[in-house]
């Protein structure tokens, strides 16, 4: 099973861990943003690979350039890639690893808060394809991951509330009292002595529910709430050049599958206010939709790779918080009239 590893201090647990592996080469890959954290744990004599930071560019050209770096360097089978950063260089750097000489080791070591909750644990790797989120992928985990708050502190607001948004999809999925705890929790004004329990408590989650369906055949489903409209909003907003966080749109996303649950399944009306209140005061970084742009999230959803039937498109929905419901489908109709209420519940 992956190692969960929760430390601040990281240098010496990076170092153990790598004793452990005996890796014939070492690299650790990182963006211009993270840099610096990687040359402080690089030991004596590995490579550092530095692509561009940012969304846009967990693409084709950016991973072939790690691909290029391995070959040329004479990367074998018994080496090790460490992943230091966001989620943008877990998902591309798990996925270089997975996929060169048919597989490499590697360990994660993410540095923003939703890397830690999300990207960085679960075996989840890829890139995005043609304006499409992890469009191109594959399933493997990291032998070990490092969570650490120490990265955090320098984080702005709108990535601390980026990762913050897969923590309350974790509540939502995991039971009513956790998620009503992290619903109260300020993020914004968050000590990072108390993030880490609940960080730690959010990342067992998806971690209990991962090693019972690694593959995503059933119960890890339940991880997608909020991502098929997430998604959407997310790879809109990639097509239109004015990208925002994932952890933000999947935010967005949470509200509008929300509604479709209060729809299909009885979902509480006044989860979804409370919620809806979280939402504009936290997370109005979104730009606001119109009914003209219903075609163009339709599209995007019918595209989600979680979808397995044609012309159906798929979503984790709720009954209540803690009681989720997988494999649920919801008809263009239904969806344009949550996107109706998802904007009349945020005044747009």
């Amino acid at each position: 099973m992956q190692k969960l590893i929760f430390t601040n201090d990281v240098t010496p647990a990076l170092a153990a861990l790598i004793s452990e592996l005996n890796p014939d080469r070492i690299a650790l890959l990182c963006d211009s943003n993270t840099r610096f954290i990687a040359a402080e744990l690089a030991p004596a004599g590995a490579d550092i690979i530095e692509i561009l930071p940012g969304d846009e560019h967990k693409d084709l050209e950016q991973l072939s350039r790690v691909w290029q770096h391995l070959s040329q360097s004479g990367f074998t089978r018994r080496s090790l890639m460490v992943n230091v950063g966001g989620g943008m260089v877990t998902d591309l750097g798990g996925f270089a690893a997975a996929t060169f000489k048919r597989g490499i080791r590697f360990i994660n070591v993410p540095t923003t808060l939703l890397g830690a909750v999300d990207a960085a644990v679960g075996g989840k790797t890829g890139i995005n394809f043609l304006d499409l989120k992890n469009e191109i992928g594959a399933f493997q985990e990291a032998v070990a991951v490092i969570i650490s708050t120490r990265f955090f502190a320098s984080l702005p607001p709108e990535e601390l509330r980026s990762g913050f948004a897969e923590m309350i999809k974790h509540g939502l999925i995991s039971s009513a009292e956790t998620y009503r705890r992290l619903i109260d929790f300020d993020i914004c004004r968050a000590n990072l002595a108390e993030l880490l329990p609940l960080l730690e408590e959010s990342v067992n989650v998806k971690r209990e529910i991962v090693a019972q369906d690694p593959r995503e055949q059933g119960l890890r489903k339940a991880l997608n709430l909020g991502h098929t409209a997430g998604h959407a909003f997310e790879s809109l907003a990639l097509e239109r050049n004015h990208p925002v966080p994932h952890g933000v749109a999947v935010a967005h996303g949470l509200l509008v599958e929300m509604i479709l649950s209060h729809m299909q399944a009885g979902f509480p009306s006044a989860e979804l206010y409370r919620y809806a209140g979280l939402l504009k005061e936290a997370y109005a970084d979104v730009p606001a939709i119109s009914c003209q742009d219903y075609p163009d999230l339709l599209r995007l959803m019918a595209h989600d790779k979680k979808n397995t039937i044609p012309g159906q498109i798929n979503f984790t929905l709720l009954r209540a918080p803690g009681a989720p419901l997988i494999d649920q489908t919801a008809t263009p109709e239904a969806i344009q009239t949550a996107l109706d209420l998802y904007r009349d519940l945020l005044n747009q």
